[in-house]
């Protein structure tokens, strides 16, 4: 069944976008009736923070989808066996099931798939949104009718454009067979509409309540940088170890396999350009192979930990990100916690959601730092005593 199956089926593409369309209108509803009445930035501001939170939430439900092997519950884009829901593929999807009760295609794993791909058309819309309702705003400051939105308009149109790439490669998710490479790039795309976000709403938030950034000093804020390099490509061999599922090649901590370097093979783990579980030869992939992409992460960990650590101490420091510095402390003892459980309890499912959602997290608060400081004005001050806002819809 999943052979014969066209990757591409456009037919169900209407019905998608009016159920995206009828998604969004109750998070748009929820923001207009909380702020009736209010300033028009103010509207912007608080349907920026809930866009937000909502993407944090489709990039957790993402996880989920991985991690329950739901990828491929349906085989098609972007509906499910040319429908718009897995109720009218009922029959090929039972035949598919029948064939490999086990398999990629099961009625639960194509309902997974399929919400995650209507949440996901409705943080589209609310992005979409999100771009007219800022160059509106922009349009009359230029007429002189209003007041001028906090951020360029350029910032949701970039986003718009980066959310309709994602869609792109999770289209290729699917009709890629779960490349890992493809997958990889998917999880980085979801975390970096996350920060685009991000910025957007405390500078919003900024505006709305006349907060200036927080002053740091410039190698606080060099360390926040280079925390934040770090960050990022710990999740970048984060991913990459979750879509080789090469998580259970360490079953031991600290120790690997009962030895602190354990047999790796570093160039067939890093052979980026392959399909799930062999490489470009055709060949299957190593546990050596796996071992090494493991075991990569988990070294790069103490380092990430250590830049946090030393980060969140810093900023405690500081009234003005003392909110930041909690979080950061706080996340990465979820991730020292989660990754910890994934290795020593075998990779349990609330353990590996819980770590994609911390490192998800730690993506938007170092975003969040960056974003409410700037560099001192003052020579030999570090902190300035304003204080960094608190994002809320």
């Amino acid at each position: 069944m999943m052979d014969t199956q066209p990757l591409y089926d456009l037919a169900p593409l209407v019905q998608l976008m009016l159920l995206g369309i009828v998604i969004a209108l109750g998070p748009l509803a929820w923001v207009g009736w909380r702020n009736r009445g209010a300033a028009r930035g103010r509207r912007l501001q608080a349907l920026t923070v809930l866009t937000l939170f909502l993407t944090f939430d489709l990039v957790l439900f993402g996880a989920f989808t991985r991690l329950t092997d739901s990828g491929l519950g349906c085989p098609d884009w972007p509906g499910c066996y040319g429908s718009a829901s897995p109720v009218g593929a009922r029959a090929e999807i039972a035949a598919a099931q029948d064939a490999m009760p086990t398999g990629p295609v099961t009625h639960g794993k194509a309902w997974v798939e399929m919400i995650h791909r209507y949440l996901a058309t409705g943080v589209g819309v609310l992005i979409i949104v999100l771009t007219v309702a800022t160059w509106v705003q922009w349009g009359q400051a230029q007429r002189g009718t209003g007041a001028a939105p906090a951020v360029s308009p350029w910032w949701p149109t970039f986003t718009l454009v980066w959310v309709c790439l994602q869609g792109a490669f999770g289209a290729l998710t699917v009709t890629m067979k779960l490349f890992p490479a493809i997958v990889t790039l998917h999880l980085i795309g979801g975390l970096v509409l996350l920060a685009l976000l991000c910025v957007q709403a405390v500078r919003h938030t900024q505006a709305v309540r006349g907060v200036p950034p927080a002053e740091l000093a410039v190698p606080l804020r060099r360390g926040v940088a280079i925390a934040g390099v770090l960050v990022a490509l710990q999740i970048v061999l984060g991913g990459w170890v979750s879509t080789n599922y090469a998580v259970l090649a360490c079953t031991t901590f600290p120790t690997c396999q009962g030895s602190w370097w354990p047999v790796m093979d570093f160039a067939q783990g890093f052979e980026l350009w392959r399909p799930l579980g062999l490489l470009q030869d055709g060949s299957h992939i190593s546990f050596a192979g796996l071992t090494a992409i493991h075991y990569a992460h988990r070294l790069m960990a103490y380092a990430v930990l250590l830049a946090l650590a030393w980060l969140a101490w810093r900023l405690s420091r500081a009234d003005a990100l003392r909110v930041q510095a909690r979080w950061l402390a706080g996340l990465a003892l979820l991730q020292l916690a989660t990754g910890l459980s994934n290795v020593v309890l075998g990779w349990p499912l609330l353990a590996a959601v819980l770590h994609t959602g911390g490192a998800a997290a730690l993506v938007v608060v170092l975003t969040w730092t960056a974003s409410s400081s700037r560099h001192a004005l003052a020579p030999h001050g570090s902190f300035a005593p304003s204080r960094a806002p608190r994002v809320s819809a």
